[in-house]
């Protein structure tokens, strides 16, 4: 940790001096993940729609543009497609740029450069290019901002082969997993979920793989799988259930593409019911990926078929209890269950 540590930032020290895990934000977690790559390696840069003076739309890059300077944290014109396309551009002569864009809604405006740029070049030239770059961005319902800023389209992205597609949904998540993404070969999808950024939770430094999920509860009769926003409102169901006498596993996906199966698998395995939560719009939904591939390959593991829980599949309101009611909530998750385990 660096020594202009922000307020939001709890240290824990031992008798003996040394620094535990440390109790931060998940904002502040992701922007101390680019503090040090930004020290570490000086290739790497940020760039996109008011990350330098403005300190970024979420106050993620907060104080970055001081502490490196304009050349290494760039504002960009209001052009999506022009700053993704710089950023691919910029992969490919050998930097490693953190593209920042501002909303998932926005990253359709790029959606050629990341579709038919970022994800094929590596494949179209026979592996002879490589295209390490990182595009981050805000996804999610939950704050008022109506039908064009409200979005989950993490799915659809995951449908892309040549990306690879991930959701930290922790703390940790949010610190470890920034490293491994500039590490990648290939271009870096990374979905922060904006009803996680006020998050608190300890963060050990460590990066995180970009292909694995992670069981966040055991339990024995349902597996419940989610990921990015909806962790803690699966983590609440759970609790609530146990309250009920049901023991609910709770599954991280964190990796969306590609999908770790075999976690996901071996839950289902132990607890013989799956249900899924998931943000995005149910039809076409990652949950009816995952649904499906737990049908195709453990069929005879299930008791009760699969439920989905996913958002109403309208447009996302402006009112702030129509916007409650099309989210998938607790009482939806435990609903669910109830119907899974019977």
């Amino acid at each position: 940790m660096s020594a202009d540590v922000d307020a939001d930032v709890d240290a824990d020290v031992d008798a003996t001096g040394t620094i535990g895990p440390v109790r931060t934000t998940y904002r502040e977690a992701l922007r101390e993940a680019l503090r040090e790559a930004l020290r570490e390696d000086e290739r790497v840069f940020l760039m996109g729609e008011d990350v330098g003076r403005y300190g970024g739309c979420f106050a993620v890059s907060l104080g970055l543009l001081e502490e490196f300077g304009p050349e290494r944290v760039r504002d960009t014109p209001l052009s999506e497609s022009a700053f993704v396309g710089a950023g691919i551009g910029a992969a490919l002569g050998g930097r490693r740029p953190i593209v920042e864009i501002m909303t998932v809604n926005f990253s359709l405006l790029a959606l050629d450069q990341i579709l038919n740029n970022a994800a094929t070049l590596s494949h179209m030239s026979g592996g002879q290019l490589a295209v390490p770059l990182v595009i981050r961005m805000t996804t999610g319902a939950g704050r008022q901002l109506a039908a064009q800023h409200s979005h989950s389209l993490e799915g659809w992205y995951a449908h892309i082969p040549g990306l690879r597609v991930v959701a930290p949904a922790t703390v940790s998540d949010a610190r470890g997993m920034l490293a491994p993404a500039l590490a990648s070969p290939d271009p870096v999808l990374l979905f922060e979920h904006a009803g996680l950024y006020a998050s608190e939770g300890e963060a050990d430094g460590g990066p995180v793989a970009l292909d694995g999920a992670a069981v966040r509860r055991a339990g024995t009769d349902v597996s419940i799988v989610t990921y990015g926003g909806m962790l803690p409102t699966s983590l609440a169901a759970a609790e609530r259930l146990a309250a009920e006498g049901t023991s609910a596993e709770v599954v991280d996906l964190r990796s969306l593409r590609p999908l770790d199966e075999d976690t996901v698998l071996a839950s289902v395995a132990r607890t013989h019911r799956l249900v899924v939560v998931d943000e995005g719009w149910r039809s076409g939904s990652l949950a009816a990926e995952v649904a499906a591939r737990v049908a195709e390959q453990a069929f005879y593991d299930l008791d009760a078929p699969p439920e989905r829980v996913c958002s109403a599949e309208v447009p996302v309101p402006y009112a702030a209890h129509l916007e409650r009611a099309t989210l998938p909530a607790v009482d939806d998750v435990v609903a669910a269950v109830r119907r899974t385990v019977g």
